[in-house]
């Protein structure tokens, strides 16, 4: 039934909703004239049926053993779980939360046969640049729902208006509420090639990239073969092999910076990569226990979010459970557990989707100290038109979540220069 039922989700469309769709001209400005191709306005209205499915999986979960003392070693600790779940089960309100996210300007558009969710924040200031912000695994959309009102509406939040963005958040397809790709082989390029395509249909000729995780592959990828219209590229994961034919790749770079890279690599190994190395070979194995079981699916993503940020160990020093539950609730009610592990088997089965390049927009990188890695400035410099390098006081993996103010304050800094 759950899954018959995902597909009714958007219940609520152009006409439900009123209002029109942003869509431009050549300019890079936009006009609301109703919906037309570059999309349908929509909101989330996920079927009461798949929400009382749930709660019986939730009211009757079978828990797996767990050695004594182990804590979170062996994977995502058993108290801590039977605490979420209780609340999930008793406490955790999904209409409230649709509610919120219902506030943000949502829209549906198909672009080369599949269906594309995204958020089109319009800012208040007619001067704004385009921004296209990216999530990537296990994330969504709702990552950025700290920054996009700041972002969008700087004087409205205490900045300066002249910072405005037009913001574009799609779900990249495969996840969240974008329609899955039914053939092998859809990666990142060709993600790329649809958020190519987004832009052009909104009307933006020139505008940036923000991205993390594979949104930073993304972002890297549009860079490169949309050249004459990315204007500039800020990631908070930078992520760089060695430059080629240099004897000695750590001369010249900075003890400080050397350590850091040092730190990350050691613990970047098999013990925190296992979830990578399943989801780029069998997929669909795993696919099946997180699509059936909502215990294993916040098992899954929120051990990640708990090893990949700057947190000491406890997660919710950083999130709240809401946080990281509605979260959990866009991959659960979309049924995308499998379709975005997928992801990464495209990227380890297929040819190098950054062999072209990023181009030669400027790129910014924020270096928060425990994303997964850290390379020297020296090399970003020798991919890349790096013009901007910030190391992070501190922050992870998810920064617009864990540090939403620091990454605030770097985009801005960055795009004032290309503005």
């Amino acid at each position: 039934m759950r899954m018959k039922l995902l597909a009714t989700l958007f219940l609520l469309g152009a006409a439900a909703c009123g209002g029109g769709d942003a869509t431009g001209g050549g300019d890079g400005t936009a006009t609301a004239d109703g919906p037309t191709d570059a999309g349908v306005p929509i909101m989330m209205d996920v079927p009461e049926e798949v929400l009382d499915d749930l709660h019986a999986r939730l009211k009757d979960a079978r828990f797996p053993d767990q050695l004594e003392g182990a804590g979170w070693t062996y994977g995502s600790d058993l108290d801590y779980m039977r605490e979420l779940v209780a609340y999930w089960r008793d406490e955790y309100d999904w209409r409230e939360q649709e509610r919120r996210l219902n506030r943000f300007d949502q829209f549906k558009t198909n672009i080369d046969g599949l269906d594309v969710h995204f958020i089109h924040q319009r800012s208040p200031n007619p001067d704004a640049i385009p921004l296209m912000v990216l999530h990537g695994w296990p994330g969504s959309f709702v990552e950025f729902h700290k920054i996009i009102e700041p972002l969008s509406d700087p004087a409205g939040h205490g900045g300066d208006p002249a910072d405005a963005f037009h913001l574009v958040i799609p779900s990249i397809p495969g996840f969240g509420f974008s329609d899955r790709p039914g053939e092998a082989g859809f990666g990142p390029l060709q993600m790329a090639e649809i958020f190519v395509k987004l832009m052009a249909r909104l009307g933006y000729v020139r505008y940036g990239l923000q991205g993390g995780d594979y949104g930073s592959m993304i972002s890297r990828i549009m860079g490169g073969i949309d050249v004459e219209h990315v204007a500039g590229i800020h990631l908070n994961l930078c992520s760089v092999p060695p430059p080629p034919g240099v004897e000695d790749p750590l001369a010249g770079v900075p003890p400080e910076e050397i350590e850091l890279m040092r730190d990350r690599q050691a613990f970047w190994t098999d013990e925190e990569r296992g979830y990578s190395a399943i989801q780029s070979t069998k997929p669909q194995t795993i696919g099946y226990v997180l699509n059936d079981s909502p215990v294993g699916q916040a098992a899954w993503i929120i051990e990640k979010f708990r090893a990949l940020s700057d947190v000491n160990g406890d997660v919710e020093s950083k999130f709240t459970k809401d946080e990281l539950l509605t979260n959990v609730m866009i991959y659960w009610v979309t049924g995308t557990a499998t379709s975005s592990a997928r992801i990464y088997y495209e990227v380890t089965h297929g040819p190098n989707p950054l062999s072209g390049g990023a181009g030669d927009a400027p790129l910014a990188c924020a270096a928060f100290p425990k994303e997964i890695s850290f390379p020297p400035r020296l090399w970003l410099e020798a991919a890349y038109n790096l013009t901007q390098r910030t190391v992070m006081p501190r922050g992870g993996h998810f920064a617009a979540m864990e540090e939403p103010e620091l990454l605030l304050e770097d985009i801005r800094t960055f795009y004032r220069t290309i503005r």
